[in-house]
């Protein structure tokens, strides 16, 4: 999967390695963090040339990526989970039908290299190309980077959920 602009160029596909290359080393981090809990091994390289434009598009290919990994296959559609971080608790739940967002954290601490406006533009990438409702919640914590890390390996887990095979049509309607 290739997601090129003329603000940003990201590559992601599978691989037999974890391999993340993106100058921006808190959303390296969060991206690791993310596919390490969704037990995925992936290439993802980034050129960019404003952080808004990287976050926004990463969720956007990330959420590509995801869509083609469901393509015409039934999958779980559903996932929820619950991850701590010290003293941050994170509670995600995402449903992949129709595109909406939520986050409801409240981070009173400041994190260098962090902006909560960063963290709404790649969830709401993510959701807008996935065609998924997600829903990030905090049930405690205080810490930038362990409220925002606890997301991503929240959203690591329930994506992992959602997009596993099924045998079953999770939809009243009879498709996905």
């Amino acid at each position: 999967m290739i997601r090129t602009t003329s603000e940003t160029k990201i590559m992601l596909e599978d691989c037999a390695d974890m391999v993340i290359s993106c100058k921006d080393k808190f959303l390296k981090h969060m991206l690791i963090t993310m596919f390490f809990y969704m037990h995925r091994n992936v290439s993802f390289k980034t050129f960019y040339d404003l952080r808004h434009h990287l976050w926004e598009d990463s969720g956007i290919t990330t959420g590509m990526y995801l869509k083609e990994l469901i393509k015409d296959k039934n999958y779980a559609r559903f996932g929820t989970s619950v991850a701590p971080m010290d003293d941050a608790l994170i509670l995600c739940c995402i449903d992949i039908s129709r595109t909406y967002y939520e986050l409801d954290l409240k981070i009173r601490d400041e994190e260098e290299g962090f902006e909560l406006s960063l963290l709404h533009e790649f969830v709401g990438g993510l959701c807008r190309s996935l065609s998924a409702t997600i829903h990030l919640k905090q049930l405690a914590g205080y810490n930038a980077h362990h409220i925002i890390e606890a997301c991503f390996k929240s959203l690591g887990l329930s994506i992992g959920q959602a997009i596993k095979e099924s045998s079953y049509v999770f939809s009243t309607k009879g498709v996905l």
